[in-house]
């Protein structure tokens, strides 16, 4: 079990504004993670459409930050961080991944989008559930900003999955093979 102490300048929750506060200040920790990682992932990748793609949403995540900046400030409260173990964790192992492949690009870009697309189901449910905090406490504005990070993720989440079959096929031409992969 986690120990508050482990987490400092985290209060307790006694009600559903300070639990909005503490998921906000998750999904501010994760989105801020998240965009490092596409750095990252971006220089990785060797595929023109994967690239482009991961381009585009480093572009989009930007905005979802700025967003999450705005609730905090419709809420009058700084924008703070919260750490998202989840996010830390999904963050590690595609590092993880992406090292233990590094010899076969084909694969290196099929772990990216395996991994984006993790990344995208976290945030898709994170926002659900924000959005659902949000209308509980009466807060238009901020459900429309949510909304806007939801939809850009879920779009994300579907271009992704639409790529994926592809960079497999792709890395299962190029050499790709191994008794570990046939099976995927």
């Amino acid at each position: 079990m986690v120990q508050l102490s482990e987490r400092p300048g985290t209060k307790k929750i006694t009600n559903l504004q300070d639990k909005f506060l503490y998921e906000l200040g998750g999904i501010f920790d994760a989105e801020n993670r998240f965009l490092e990682a596409q750095q990252l992932m971006w220089q990785y990748s060797q595929h023109p459409e994967l690239k482009s793609l991961i381009e585009a949403h480093i572009r989009e995540t930007e905005q979802q930050i700025r967003n999450i900046e705005q609730v905090f400030s419709t809420l009058k409260q700084q924008p703070q961080r919260v750490t998202c173990d989840a996010a830390a964790g999904l963050v590690s192992d595609g590092q993880k991944l992406v090292l233990l492949s590094s010899d076969n690009p084909k694969i290196v870009d099929l772990v990216l989008a395996g991994e984006q697309a993790k990344v995208e189901q976290l945030e898709i449910i994170t926002y659900r559930g924000l959005i659902k905090g949000a209308e509980q406490l009466g807060q238009n504005e901020i459900v429309q900003l949510l909304q806007q990070n939801l939809q850009q993720e879920e779009q994300t989440a579907q271009k992704i999955e639409q790529l994926k079959p592809r960079l497999l096929e792709e890395a299962r031409s190029t050499g790709g093979k191994s008794g570990a992969n046939r099976s995927r």
